[in-house]
C-alpha cells in the first residue's frame, strides 16, 4: 500500500523552498567542487535534526574525531549525536597522537562515540552502521563523510560503488535520511553517474571567481524550478544565504554593505586595504560593485571590521529586534596612536541606528592635534571623567565631568586632556 512520504527539513530555508523539502527515505549526494564546501549544509542539517531530537550518526573517514567535535562546536554537546570513527585506524593509521583521544573524559561525553577498529573492511563498517541503527528509533539521520575517503582507504572505485549501491536502498527502506558527501573532482564520470542514478537528490556545489553557488541536479518526485541553474550563495562557516534573498533583483550589494560597516567604524580605505593585504584600489572596486571579493577575502574583510561576514549578506531588517548585545569594540581613531586616545563602539557595526555611540579615553596630559571622526554631521559628548580642553576656531572651551560638548561641521583643532586622570566621554554620532 502506497504510504506517502514526510517532509523534512534541511536546515537551510532557501534549500528547502527550491528543493520542495527532503523526504523521509531520501539519499541527498553532495558532490563538492572545492572539497570544503558541504559541510556547512551538513551542519545546517545537524542543528535541525537536533532542534526536532532527533538521532543522527555522523560516519567520519576524513575528519579524526577531536577535529570533528572542534568543528561540530555547540552540536557536539548533544545526546542524539553518535559518532562512528572510521578515521583513527583507517586514515589515522592507529597512530596514538589520535588513541589519545579515547583516554580523556570518554566517561563525560555527552554523544556517543563508537571507535571501528577494522575501517578498511567495508562490512565491517556496514554491521557498524547498521547495529547502530538497531539502537536508535524514529527517522534516523546520517551524514557520511565521505565517499571519496572511503575510496582512499578502500582501495578503488569499484569498493565505494558496491558500498553504496547497497546501503542506499536499505538506509531507503529503513526510512532514514542520509547525507552523502563526495569530492567531484576525485571521480570519474562513470562513478558520478552511477551514484546520481541511485540517489534521490543530487546538488553540487563549486565556486568561481569568488562566488558560491549550489546547483540542483536531481530531485526525485520533485520538481524544482531551479533544477540545473545554479544559485549563488554565501557562507560564514555556520549561516548560509542565497543571493536571491536579498530583496533586490537577485543581487546583494556586498561593496555597499562593506563601504558601510567600514565608514561607521571611521576606517579610510587605505588602512583597511593595509589589514587586508589588498590594494586601495580593490577595497574602492569591491565598495563600488565592479568586483566581488573572494571568500578569502570576504572573510578577512569581515575580520578587519570586527563582524560576521554574514553581516555582508543580508539585509539588517531584523536589527530592531536586537535589545541586548555585547558592547565595547576596539576602534582605530583616524591617524592618531593608540597611546595617545583609545575608542570603544558601543553597538555593534552592523547594527543601524541614527545614534552611533562610543566611549572615548583620553590619557593625562595627552594633545590631539585634530578632532578624532572625520564624520559630516552632528555629535555629542556627555564627560564622564576627568578634564578637557578643545578649540574651536579662534576659542577654547573646557569640559568637566557632567558637561555636554556639542559640535555641528566645525570641528575642534584640538583636544587636550588637562587632568591628572584618563579623560573618558560618552560619544555620539548623530547619522540622519
Amino acid at each position: 500500500m502506497f504510504k506517502k512520504k514526510d517532509r523534512v527539513s534541511s536546515g537551510v530555508n532557501q534549500l528547502d523552498q527550491q528543493l520542495g523539502g527532503l523526504f523521509i527515505g531520501d539519499n541527498v549526494i553532495w558532490y563538492d567542487d572545492a572539497g570544503s564546501l558541504a559541510s556547512t549544509f551538513s551542519f545546517s542539517f545537524i542543528k535541525e535534526s537536533q532542534k526536532r531530537n532527533r538521532p543522527l550518526i555522523y560516519i567520519t573517514f576524513d575528519r579524526s574525531p577531536k577535529k570533528l567535535i572542534e568543528d561540530l562546536g555547540p552540536m557536539a554537546e548533544s545526546q542524539y549525536l553518535t559518532i562512528l570513527d572510521c578515521f583513527t585506524h583507517g586514515k589515522g593509521d592507529g597512530s596514538e597522537v589520535f588513541s589519545k583521544f579515547y583516554e580523556k573524559d570518554g566517561a563525560h561525553w555527552p554523544f556517543q562515540i563508537v571507535r571501528v577498529n577494522d575501517p578498511d573492511n567495508p562490512d565491517v563498517v556496514s554491521d557498524s552502521i547498521y547495529s547502530l541503527h538497531a539502537t536508535m528509533k524514529g527517522d534516523v539521520r546520517f551524514v557520511f563523510e565521505s565517499l571519496t575517503g572511503m575510496q582512499d582507504l578502500w582501495g578503488g572505485e569499484d569498493a565505494i560503488l558496491r558500498f553504496y549501491s547497497r546501503a542506499c536502498p536499505r538506509l531507503y527502506e529503513l526510512e532514514t535520511i542520509a547525507y552523502w558527501i563526495m569530492e567531484k573532482r576525485a571521480h570519474s564520470e562513470r562513478v558520478r553517474a552511477s551514484i546520481n542514478q541511485i540517489a534521490q537528490v543530487a546538488i553540487e556545489l563549486s565556486i568561481s571567481r569568488g562566488k558560491s553557488a549550489l546547483t540542483i541536479r536531481k530531485a526525485d518526485k520533485r520538481k524544482p524550478d531551479v533544477l540545473n541553474s545554479p544559485l549563488i550563495y554565501w557562507n560564514d562557516g555556520t549561516d548560509v544565504v542565497f543571493e536571491m534573498e536579498s530583496g533586490k533583483g537577485g543581487t546583494i550589494d556586498i561593496g555597499g554593505r562593506v563601504k558601510e560597516i567600514r565608514k561607521r567604524q571611521a576606517m579610510p580605505q587605505k588602512e583597511m586595504a593595509a589589514l587586508v593585504g589588498v590594494t586601495p584600489s580593490t577595497i574602492s572596486q569591491i565598495e563600488s560593485g565592479t568586483i566581488y571579493p573572494s571568500i578569502p577575502a570576504l572573510f578577512k574583510i569581515a575580520q578587519v571590521l570586527q563582524v560576521p561576514a554574514a553581516a555582508f549578506l543580508k539585509e539588517q531588517a531584523g536589527s530592531a529586534d536586537r535589545v541586548v548585545f555585547s558592547g565595547g569594540t576596539p576602534i582605530g581613531l583616524a591617524d592618531f596612536p593608540k597611546q595617545d586616545i583609545i575608542g570603544y563602539r558601543l553597538c555593534p557595526p552592523d547594527f543601524e541606528t541614527d545614534a552611533d555611540p562610543y566611549l572615548i579615553e583620553i590619557p593625562a596630559g595627552k594633545k590631539l592635534q585634530a578632532h578624532f571622526f572625520i564624520h559630516k554631521g552632528e555629535e555629542l559628548g556627555y564627560v564622564l571623567s576627568g578634564s578637557l580642553e578643545l578649540k574651536i576656531g579662534n576659542r577654547v572651551h573646557r569640559a568637566g565631568i557632567g558637561d555636554v560638548v556639542y559640535l555641528t561641521t566645525t570641528l575642534p583643532s584640538y583636544w587636550k586632556n588637562t587632568g591628572n586622570e584618563t579623560a573618558r566621554m560618552l560619544w555620539v554620532k548623530i547619522m540622519k
